[in-house]
């Protein structure tokens, strides 16, 4: 039995040396990463048996993804595109210290995965799947995108899978409207949604706390759980009608890209194994700590790790 199977795009990060501008270096660290890869291997690590459904360039870029996740444990169901003009995303990461910040930017337009279609991937393995998990980003990428996410959340949902959705929104590739009138359209095959509390704001018109906006949420849309992350302050649940809290792990910061995704691939994690919301809390609190010391997209961690921070660190409140 699939524990965990994960839909979306992954990309290669091309990044210069700490300290070096793009317009200058002159070679590149380069990194696997994408929203729901990254949960996968987060979740392989962590113990579960993880699957990533995608479309890739069949070319070097592409197996080069592959190979990539497969050595962290997650199978992959990929459709190859033969065409000549296919390619692979891409997006460059430029780190920064303040003033300055880090920048990201995109090479991404018209890959592989803009034309992905549910007849090219192998649903099948969601007939089995405990649970089932895509974010905001995939459908931003194109019609076609937009529509193979709803058919695949219908599907996992059909077969009894526990669907989960991270809003991830970004800016440079859709409108707060257009996210919005896409995303909510989605949400009749959500049971467990993450957002954070900025985009709860911005995207779905959400005022108030994260314990209002929880609420608001799980009336209106009927899911079962709605996690908010709220970036230092911690994160907070709602499940079964008992919010449940989570404070931060503190935590030297090497590379903080990826860290929702570590923090939504350590929940899952400890859900598919039977946990608790709250211990499932404090497991994705731990790994996305953990994440943050380690360059790159990827949590690569170990069920110990995170049992020894969560028991180092301050525990969750329940009300």
């Amino acid at each position: 039995m699939t524990d965990l199977v994960t839909f979306g795009e992954t990309m290669l990060r091309l990044s210069p040396p700490q300290g070096t501008r793009l317009e200058t270096t002159a070679e590149f660290d380069v990194r696997v990463g994408g929203a729901e890869s990254n949960v996968a291997v987060a979740g392989a690590s962590l113990g579960l048996d993880s699957v990533w459904l995608s479309k890739l360039p069949r070319s070097p870029l592409g197996r080069r993804v592959v190979s990539e996740l497969r050595a962290h444990g997650v199978r992959t169901g990929v459709a190859w595109d033969d065409g000549d003009d296919a390619r692979l995303g891409t997006y460059y990461l430029e780190h920064g210290g303040e003033p300055r910040g880090t920048n990201v930017i995109y090479d991404r337009a018209d890959s592989a995965v803009t034309t992905v279609s549910t007849e090219e991937l192998p649903l099948g393995v969601l007939d089995d799947a405990t649970a089932f998990h895509t974010t905001g980003i995939t459908p931003a990428l194109s019609d076609a995108a937009a529509e193979t996410t709803r058919a695949v959340l219908e599907r996992a949902s059909a077969a009894g899978a526990t669907t989960s959705f991270d809003l991830n929104y970004r800016s440079k590739l859709w409108s707060h409207a257009e996210a919005r009138e896409t995303l909510t359209a989605l949400f009749d095959h959500v049971d467990a949604l993450f957002v954070a509390k900025r985009d709860a704001e911005a995207v779905l018109e959400r005022e108030g706390e994260a314990v209002e906006v929880a609420h608001g949420l799980a009336t209106d849309f009927g899911f079962e759980t709605v996690v908010i992350t709220r970036g230092d302050r911690g994160a907070l649940a709602l499940h079964g009608g008992e919010v449940f809290e989570q404070p931060v792990y503190e935590a030297d910061t090497l590379d903080a890209i990826g860290t929702g995704d570590a923090f939504v691939g350590g929940f899952l994690a400890k859900r598919c194994a039977g946990g608790d919301v709250d211990a499932a809390l404090e497991w994705g609190a731990a790994t996305a700590s953990l994440k943050r010391t380690i360059s790159g997209d990827l949590a690569v961690v170990t069920p110990t790790e995170v049992e020894r921070v969560v028991a180092e660190g301050e525990g969750g409140i329940s009300r």
